[in-house]
């Protein structure tokens, strides 16, 4: 998943990939503790984007901050 079609969702669509990419993640790792798991790297990727999905969202949950700088 590429950061600008996670822009384009709302704050609770995010929140629920979230959800999804951690309920992935466990299941991937307890697939690769029992030697199912036939791609590893999809592991990390499900990490990269988990990250990406949450730096977004602090990002949308951030108030700008648009001060003036103290003359």
């Amino acid at each position: 998943m590429k950061a600008t079609e996670i822009r384009d969702l709302n704050a609770e669509e995010i929140q629920q990939k979230v959800a999804d990419l951690n309920e992935s993640l466990f299941n991937l790792r307890f697939q690769h503790e029992i030697g199912q798991l036939e791609n590893p790297k999809k592991i990390w990727e499900t990490k990269k984007d988990l990250a990406r999905l949450k730096t977004i969202l602090n990002e949308k949950n951030k108030p700008s901050r648009k001060t003036k700088k103290p003359a």
